[in-house]
């Protein structure tokens, strides 16, 4: 038997896993690492805990592998996306990553609308200058920091940072490329007209290779800390969100993915490069060759509900904090939550925005506040699938992976909220496993990703929508959507009263 490992660098932890070639996970290590927010927008990691805790979850992982370890063939990577690593001459990291959730660079969008302008950024990259992309990170570095751009002579993303450390080749790739501002996304090459215009030396783009491509083996040094073969093939990978779709198996026309982690998004798949949201949805390449996707974003999905329990029940275990969910009516007993803790990205693009709770009295109860948290999440996601409907898009069924898979009553809820038939996979690891399917093909095991799909992916379970629930939910979607309008003046008031 053959095998693959699938590595996932998440936002506040790494998962490796460990799939055969009949795509049953065989084994999984999880390791995490802390995120640094020393001001209120900003969000930083050290790439070395990157390095640091995947290489010990790769040990443990190997250590308990009862095989030759020469059967492993291949790794591929899955990462969070748009964070910003600065490498000098000698590849030494120049400062902390700025993270994916870090929005302190909303003054530096406003310079890129000003330096290319909105229909030509539209044009190339085919999204809207947003604080969390990579580019706005570059020219705050640029402003702020212009004596550690002066240093740099490569940029990096998260994910290929830590394949570059395990294979000593520097290498981006298109889907994670895509979340740069830096992509000419339909021609699938770096942007020159974008880096003279806005300043930023082309020399620091990394080379591109599609997602499925061999970069190389492990390095001697790694495979000795790890206990890996050095023949070990290692393959580009691709953006968590890529991979999430590869892993669930949206890889043709009408797919659509809902995936609830620290952030959520919505994507669905597109074939075309010239469909035209107008920005309102991101854009990016697939991991599927020649293929594309489109996504909305919600900033702090899982993230809210994680804060909720941190902040007002720090002890309990999230199956504790949601028990008795599925008593609480549809409505939350008149209680609505934002989920905008760390400001919103679709449909409103808002740095500013904080989040709310509206309709507190006296008589709420905790798994109030719990399952307006959780409806708040599922509103926020909505909007997204609102934007598809109204481009033309058929949503009827959604596969739903992360947090929001994890819970029978949050997937019935997902179902009432977006009006669709909600699919559970029978194993749900998300883009873990996309990164496994991309090992799986790069190492010649399929002809084709959706021929991986076939065996690495089954469907579980399926919830209906239920139409009394559906017609309650869509009254309270209209009142959701008035508390950002109700809600932006008081936020921008508050913004000087926060922490710096």
């Amino acid at each position: 038997m053959k095998y693959v490992i699938g590595v996932d660098l998440g936002t506040s932890a790494v998962k490796v896993l460990l799939m055969n070639q009949e795509g049953k996970v065989c084994d999984e290590v999880s390791k995490s690492y802390p995120l640094f927010q020393e001001k209120s927008g900003y969000s930083e990691q050290e790439p070395v805990e990157w390095v640091d805790k995947t290489t010990a979850a790769l040990k443990e992982l190997v250590a308990k592998f009862d095989g030759d370890v020469s059967d492993i063939e291949g790794i591929s990577f899955s990462g969070q996306m748009h964070g910003l690593v600065l490498l000098n001459k000698d590849h030494q990291v120049l400062r902390n990553a700025i993270l994916w959730n870090d929005t302190r660079t909303t003054e530096q969008c406003r310079q890129i609308y000003d330096l290319v302008g909105e229909d030509q950024l539209l044009q190339i990259t085919k999204n809207p200058a947003l604080e969390g992309f990579t580019l706005p990170k570059l020219l705050w570095v640029k402003q702020y920091e212009p004596e550690v751009l002066a240093k740099a002579s490569v940029f990096m993303l998260p994910k290929d940072y830590l394949r570059y450390k395990m294979t000593d080749q520097i290498h981006s790739e298109y889907s994670d490329a895509a979340g740069t501002l830096l992509l000419n996304v339909a021609e699938k090459k770096w942007s020159q007209d974008i880096c003279e215009l806005v300043g930023i030396d082309f020399e620091l783009c990394p080379p591109l290779v599609a997602p499925h491509e061999f970069v190389g083996e492990i390095t001697e040094s790694f495979a000795n800390e790890t206990g890996l073969a050095k023949t070990t093939k290692v393959f580009a990978g691709g953006a968590d969100n890529a991979c999430g779709a590869i892993g669930s198996a949206i890889l043709s026309e009408g797919k659509t993915l809902c995936s609830i982690g620290t952030s959520g998004v919505v994507l669905s798949y597109e074939e075309t490069k010239d469909r035209d949201f107008g920005g309102k949805v991101h854009y990016f390449n697939h991991g599927e060759e020649n293929a594309f996707y489109t996504m909305g974003v919600t900033l702090a999905a899982g993230y809210s509900l994680s804060w909720f329990r941190d902040t007002f029940a720090k002890d309990v275990a999230f199956e504790d904090l949601l028990a008795g969910l599925n008593e609480v009516p549809i409505g939350a007993n008149g209680l609505l939550f934002t989920p905008y803790l760390v400001g919103e990205r679709t449909p409103y693009a808002d740095a500013t925005i904080r989040a709310s709770f509206i309709g507190m009295d006296g008589s709420h109860e905790r798994i109030d506040f719990a399952r307006s948290v959780i409806e708040g999440i599922t509103f926020s996601l909505n909007e997204s699938i609102e934007i598809f409907r109204e481009s033309g898009k058929t949503i009827d069924t959604i596969i739903s992976i992360g947090g929001g898979a994890k819970n029978e009553t949050w997937l019935q809820i997902q179902a009432d909220v977006f009006n669709a038939k909600i699919v559970k996979l029978s194993s749900e690891q998300g883009p873990a496993v996309g990164a496994s399917m991309l090992a799986a093909y790069g190492s010649g095991w399929f002809t084709s990703l959706q021929e991986c799909a076939n065996v690495f992916t089954a469907e579980d379970k399926v919830y209906e929508p239920i139409p009394e629930n559906v017609e309650k939910y869509k009254t309270l979607f209209k009142l959701y959507k008035e508390v950002y309008q109700q809600t932006k003046l008081l936020n921008e008031g508050l913004k000087s009263f926060r922490k710096n």
